[in-house]
Parts: structure tokens; C-alpha cells; sequence
């Protein structure tokens, strides 16, 4: 063993006899908030260095491979090893599940061959394995996969890694290390940066200063810090995997004192286009979440079943006491499912008050989001990051929108246990019946649920008023007034007058999407007729598919930009980046491949697409969706909007979902609607579930296909699953939000940590 890499083991591997707390102290890692760590760190309690060591040794615990692969035969695989993860490669399980445990008649089945699950070297790193293909969660796994890189000497960058990340006090780095590796060995690994502060301010930290000092931290791995492997997620070869500079928000918070710690897993960035690219191979149950580099997070809570959303490992690693918070990234429901269905708060801002999405992302309906596990913990690390910056064009926005006062200061952290003060007396919120609609069974128990949460703890306990929308699919209910004002009236008022090429939308057949029997509802007089309410808009017309076939233009832009910046040597743009990666599915290989020589600057999804099919402009929808919303909440006097975040359990990894139905999809209730207002949200949990129909796949009758279908028999989860209260409302009312979700998760404390992932013996 060389002496560089010697040093490696020991100060960042090695060192596990820090006692952590002696007996006499009180302080707790797990559901630590950030001024239970503070507080620790004043008292001597613990130091900033031991903090680390300890979620370091979580990691080495916990954040291991918890999938296992899906074969024709379920015939065993030779073992393999992967990335070197907390101080030793992953082992990945040698047993494997035959495909006809999961699709039933697989026999007969005559489609396209599937993809199936098997162990191949990495593009990044010959030495480093991977799971490709289909693949299961194991149950019980007590691992949880949720960090893809910590940042430990040897093990955050493939290109320096090992003894070529050496620290320079041991020397000269060995032969055959790239000349990058000498730069970049300067900057310390999360132990070091905790050291150092340790030695400067002991236990009197300079808090006004640094609010985020000596805190743990995960991001997205769409995001970039300067001395991590950033590949979006991606197996990809680049000359040098780490970049140059912090993308803003993670530089934020290093100012602030936030010790840099981990790259969170998540499903990997892509651009992909029609075109001459075929896939030979199909992933019939989806390939949700899965990261060609670092594989499929588990939900702690049951990890046979998904996390949800693309910025999975984020909300796993805050759910699971691997961090203390993470920046998730989201453009439809990628913060909100893993808050949802881990049980942690997300909260996400008005478009502009924090960075916009990142590695090759930027666009108009993508946000950063803030993972935590209290309210008040979400709303400090946005007081962290809040305002312009000028890397992100999204973020010059009216400075009226971010209030003088502190965000954390909106928090009510405790509730009058006599009920005299009533903290959201003279607040009206709204109830959003659209996402309560019990389209399946599997809607029923937690659309029921949150109804009677609503009810029994925002109006009875904390003393709002509450008034409900108006769906045809839900019934109305006698104990809650109707908006005055709706959401249809506000179509009707404000769509043909703005957008009047909404109404020429049409299907694939060809007939009007919003038809309404006896009138032409493109014409001049249809639009007079509805204005006045003389005429009835679509009973299809409603909230739930406002953010449904609009543009959000994604073309090479913005990735040849970034990594025009980010200047490697190997991988320029990408029509050089598709020969030196490999992808999660051989459907996002051909996409890739169709992509690479695209120099046309409008987006893949609009070329070729005119007329009533073309999708409808995203900032003009933006627009008019703004004055919607605003539009019924003036008219009502409505604070807030509430409903639950997703009204479906978590599927299992790898089986089949719940079919989209009345234009409510599969993995959200709302999808991506508060990212078209550019609004803010916060979900906070709101209990558990223990009611399913597990969705079936079906073999069609021709035999080539498998459906998913509903389940038609009721059963019991093995594990409660959390559910969650999504609280939401238009641009620039995010303390409004705070203090409302705040007072609801002070009032029920519905967060419990998952069972199976408790505190390490001592």
C-alpha cells in the first residue's frame, strides 16, 4: 500500500473510534435539526469534525446497493463490484428474480425483447460495475442507495481517485496520475473543511455570519460543487469529472458555512430527439429514477418500493438521516414525490428567489427545491441562498417578491395547547377538489385522509376558513362553502382572450379537444358567448391538465453551453458526450444518439409539429395561468390552496403503476402545474397509508404488449407509507406558505423516521 493512499484509509476510512457523545450529553444525530446542531457544537457536545464522522459513518452503513436484477431465467450472476462508496466498493447481490414473477404469461409473450437485467463495467471507469436493465427493490434491504459520490479523499472523482487524490502533505502523487489531479488534491474533503473550521471558531461559530455552518449537506446530482465528480448523473468519460466552479446555490451555502458532503443520486439528465435511432430493446416497466452511473435509490420506508421523482436520493438521504438537508431540483413532481413518499418537507420558491435548475437544464419550468425535515430547517437554508445571482437569468426578479424580514421568522414552531390562539385565524384557504377525484380505488383512502386532516386541523384546530373548488367528478361537500368565484369562471374569462389557439387544440384523430355540443368553440362567437357565460366551456377543460402539452423548450443549448464553460478536454458538447457515455435504457441511448448532430435552436419537441397539435407555448401558458390563479384567489380572498400532493401509494420498483386516468397521472396529482405558475409550494407529511390495489400488468390480446391496470383487490401495505399535504399559491406568497405549513406540521408532528434505518450502536 502506498504511502498516499495509506493516509487516504486512514484519516477518511479508518477512523471509527470517535465517540461521538459521551453518555452524559443529550445531543442526537438522528432528526437532528440545524439549532439542535448549533447547539451542540457551543456546548461541546460534539464537534464539527465528529459531526461529519458520523454521517460518514451512516453512509458506510446504509448507503449501499438495494435492487437486484431481472432475468429471463432468475438464474444467478457472477459477483461484481462498483464505485467505492464511505471506504469500500458496493457489492451487488449475486441472486436474481426470473421475469414471469412480474409479468404474468410471459410465455406467449411475441414483442419487442425486453431489457434485462445484467452487471456491465462502466463507460467512466472499467473497474467500476453497474446494474443495467430491469431490475426489482429488494425487500428489507437495509440499504438505501441514496448518495452516488461523498466527498472523501479517493473516492469523489473518478479521474483522481484513489492514491491520485492523495492529500499534499504525503508527497508527490504517484506515476500516471493526470496532471488535473494536482490542483485538484488541494481542495479539502468534508473532513478536512470540518477540521478546519474546528481549529478556527471551536465552539463559538460565528452564526449571523455563517447560519449553515457545520451542516451536512446532499444536493441533486444535477447540480455541480467544484470538488465532486458532476456528470448529471450520467456514466459518462469525461477528461476530468470535476468542474471548476460551484453551481450558485451550492457555493451559497459553502460561504455560509455548509460543509459540502455528498452528491445525491438521482435519474440522470438527458437529451434525446426523434429520429433515425432505434431502441433494439424495451423497459417495459419504466426506468423511473435510475441513474446510469449510480443506479435506483430505495424509499427507507419500504425499499421494495420507488422514492418517486427524479431527485429520489435526495429526499431518501434527508428521510434517512444521511444528511442534514438537500437541494432536489424539479420541473414536474422531482421534489415533491421524494418529499411525499419519504416523508420529508419540500419547499419549493417562487421562480427566481433560488437557483433555476441545473446541469444542463436552465429552463423556465425547472426550479431548485429544498429537502429537510422541518419546515423551519427549509426556510433557514432558503434565508441561506435567497436572491439575484448572476449566473441565473431567472433570478432577477422584482425585489419586492423576497420579504425584509427573514423567511424563518414566518415560522410558528409551537401551538397553544389550550386552543385560545388560533395562529391561522382570519386565513382563508382554498381546497382543491381537481386533485382529490377518486379516479381508482387506489385514490380512495388518501384522498379521504387528507380531506378529514383539512377539515379537522387547518379550520377546527388552527382556526382557518376554508373554501372548496368545484370538480364534477368530486362530490360536493355540505361542510365546506364554494368558491364564489372557480376556476372555470377564470377559464372562461381569461383563456380565449389571451390564448384563443388553446381552443383549436385537437387529438390525434383530428377532433377538437375542448369541443362543446352546438357551438364552435373556435369561433369569435363562442368566445363572446363564454365570456359572458352564455355558453359552457368542456367538461375536459380543467386544472389538471393546464400543464399538459405545452412546450418548455429543451434543445442542445443549453448542454453545449455548459459544457462549453465547463471546457473538458474530451467531452465539448454533445455530439461528444454520446460516444463517451453509456445510458440507463437502450431508449435513451438512440434518443441520445439522434440528439448529437441536432443544430436547429427550437425544441426537438416542436420541430415538425404545427398547427392544433403543436404544443402550446410554456411562458404564454406561464402568463395566463398567472392571472388564473391570482384571478380566483383575489376574487375568494384565498391565502393559500391545498390538497394532497399524490393520492397513489409508491409502486414497487420495477412493477407496474397506476394508469393515468381523467388527467391525472401516474406519478402526481398536479404534475408539473405550480412549475407553470412559477408559484411556490411546500409539502409537509401528513400521516400514512396502509391501503392498496397493486397495479397488474396485463398482456394485451395481440401478445406484444404488456398493459398496467388498476388492481381490483384491496390489501394491506407490509410498512405504512407517508403521505403528504401540498400547500401551494401563486407568485411571491412564499412567507404566507411558511408560516401556514409550519403551523400544520407543529400541530400534528406527523413525521416518524423510517424504522429500519435508526441510530448506529455506539
Amino acid at each position: 500500500m502506498s504511502r498516499a493512499w495509506w493516509f487516504v484509509c486512514v484519516y477518511a476510512v479508518c477512523l471509527t473510534s470517535i465517540n461521538l457523545v459521551s453518555a452524559q450529553n443529550e445531543f442526537q444525530l438522528e432528526e437532528a435539526k440545524i439549532a439542535d446542531i448549533h447547539g451542540a457544537i457551543q456546548t461541546s457536545q460534539i464537534t464539527c469534525t465528529e459531526l461529519v464522522q458520523a454521517y460518514f459513518d451512516r453512509a458506510r452503513a446504509y448507503n449501499g446497493v438495494c435492487t437486484q436484477l431481472v432475468t429471463q431465467d432468475g438464474a444467478p450472476i457472477s459477483a461484481a463490484k462498483g464505485a467505492v462508496r464511505a471506504g469500500s466498493p458496493l457489492d451487488f447481490p449475486t441472486e436474481t428474480v426470473p421475469v414471469s414473477r412480474i409479468f404474468p404469461d410471459f410465455d406467449q409473450y411475441k414483442g419487442p425483447p425486453f431489457d434485462f437485467g445484467r452487471m456491465e463495467p462502466t463507460a467512466s471507469d472499467e473497474s467500476v460495475w453497474q446494474q443495467y436493465g430491469m431490475r426489482v427493490g429488494i425487500p428489507d434491504a437495509g440499504q438505501l442507495n441514496a448518495l452516488e459520490t461523498i466527498n472523501i479523499r479517493g473516492e469523489r472523482s473518478v479521474t483522481c481517485k484513489g492514491a491520485f487524490d492523495a492529500h499534499p502533505s504525503t508527497g508527490p502523487l504517484p506515476a500516471g496520475a493526470p496532471s488535473v489531479c494536482e490542483k485538484f488534491r488541494q481542495q479539502p474533503d468534508a473532513l478536512e473543511q470540518a477540521a478546519e473550521l474546528d481549529a478556527r471558531y471551536g465552539t463559538n461559530p460565528p452564526l449571523e455570519a455563517l447560519p449553515m455552518y457545520c451542516l451536512p449537506f446532499s444536493f441533486k446530482n444535477w447540480y455541480d460543487a467544484k470538488d465532486m465528480r458532476a456528470t448529471g448523473g450520467n456514466d459518462v468519460n469525461f477528461a476530468m469529472d470535476v468542474p471548476l466552479y460551484d453551481s450558485p446555490d451550492i457555493g451559497e451555502l459553502r460561504a455560509k458555512g455548509g460543509i459540502v458532503y455528498a452528491v445525491a443520486s438521482a435519474q440522470e439528465t438527458s437529451l434525446t430527439a426523434s429520429g433515425p435511432a432505434r431502441a433494439t430493446t424495451v423497459f417495459p416497466s419504466g426506468a423511473h429514477a435510475i441513474s446510469g452511473w449510480s443506479g435506483q435509490s430505495c424509499n427507507p420506508y419500504d425499499t421494495e418500493r420507488e422514492p418517486r421523482g427524479t431527485s429520489s436520493g435526495s429526499g431518501v438521504a434527508v428521510a434517512a438521516n444521511l444528511v442534514v438537508f438537500s437541494i432536489c431540483e424539479q420541473g414536474s413532481a422531482s421534489c415533491k414525490g421524494p418529499a411525499s413518499k419519504n416523508n420529508v418537507v419540500n419547499l419549493l420558491t417562487t421562480k427566481g428567489i433560488m437557483m433555476d435548475g441545473g446541469h444542463n437544464s436552465q429552463r423556465l419550468g425547472d426550479r431548485a427545491g429544498i429537502h429537510a425535515r422541518t419546515v423551519g430547517d427549509a426556510a433557514r437554508v432558503l434565508d441561506a441562498v435567497k436572491g439575484f445571482q448572476s449566473e441565473d437569468m431567472y433570478s432577477a426578479i422584482p425585489k419586492a417578491l423576497i420579504p425584509e424580514k427573514p423567511y424563518a421568522s414566518f415560522v410558528i414552531d409551537e401551538i397553544d395547547p389550550t386552543g385560545q390562539r388560533k395562529p391561522l385565524e382570519g386565513m382563508r384557504i382554498g381546497v382543491v377538489r381537481e386533485w382529490m377525484v377518486k379516479h381508482t380505488p387506489n385514490d380512495e383512502a388518501i384522498s379521504d385522509q387528507i380531506d378529514d386532516e383539512i377539515k379537522r386541523v387547518l379550520r377546527d384546530q388552527l382556526g382557518a376558513e376554508l373554501v372548496e373548488s368545484f370538480d364534477p367528478l368530486y362530490p360536493d361537500d355540505p361542510n365546506v362553502p364554494n368558491m364564489g368565484y372557480t376556476f372555470q369562471d377564470a377559464f372562461a374569462e381569461i383563456l380565449a382572450h389571451n390564448v384563443p389557439e388553446y381552443f383549436h387544440k385537437t387529438r390525434a384523430g383530428g377532433e377538437l379537444l375542448y369541443a362543446v355540443p352546438g357551438w364552435d368553440v373556435t369561433t369569435v362567437d363562442y368566445a363572446v358567448a363564454l365570456a359572458l357565460g352564455k355558453a359552457p366551456l368542456s367538461e375536459n377543460l380543467n386544472l389538471r391538465q393546464m400543464a399538459g402539452g405545452l412546450d418548455n423548450p429543451k434543445s442542445p443549448f443549453t448542454v453545449n453551453r455548459y459544457l462549453a464553460e465547463r471546457g473538458d478536454e474530451r467531452v465539448k458538447d454533445w455530439a461528444s458526450w454520446v460516444p463517451n457515455a453509456k445510458f440507463r435504457t437502450d431508449q435513451v441511448g438512440a434518443g441520445s444518439q439522434n440528439a448529437m448532430n441536432v443544430q436547429d435552436l427550437l425544441s426537438h419537441d416542436l420541430r415538425g409539429r404545427q398547427g392544433p397539435q403543436a404544443p402550446m407555448s410554456y411562458l404564454k401558458m406561464q402568463t395566463v395561468m398567472r392571472l388564473v390563479i391570482n384571478k380566483v384567489m383575489y376574487e375568494n380572498g384565498i391565502d393559500a390552496f391545498v390538497n394532497p400532493e399524490i393520492t397513489l401509494p409508491p409502486r414497487k420498483i420495477g412493477g407496474p403503476s397506476e394508469p393515468s386516468v381523467n388527467s391525472r397521472g401516474a406519478q402526481s396529482c398536479c404534475g408539473a402545474f405550480t412549475a407553470l405558475i412559477g408559484g411556490p409550494e411546500i409539502d409537509v407529511p401528513a400521516g400514512y397509508t396502509r391501503i392498496v390495489y397493486e397495479p397488474q400488468f396485463v398482456l394485451g390480446e395481440d401478445k406484444t404488449r404488456y398493459r398496467q391496470v388498476t388492481g381490483a383487490r384491496q390489501s394491506l401495505l407490509p410498512h405504512p407509507m407517508p403521505i403528504s399535504m401540498m400547500f401551494w399559491t401563486g407568485p411571491g406568497e412564499d412567507a404566507t406558505l411558511i408560516k401556514i405549513a409550519s403551523a400544520y406540521e407543529a400541530a400534528t408532528k406527523h413525521r416518524k423516521p423510517p424504522a429500519d434505518f435508526g441510530a448506529l450502536p455506539d
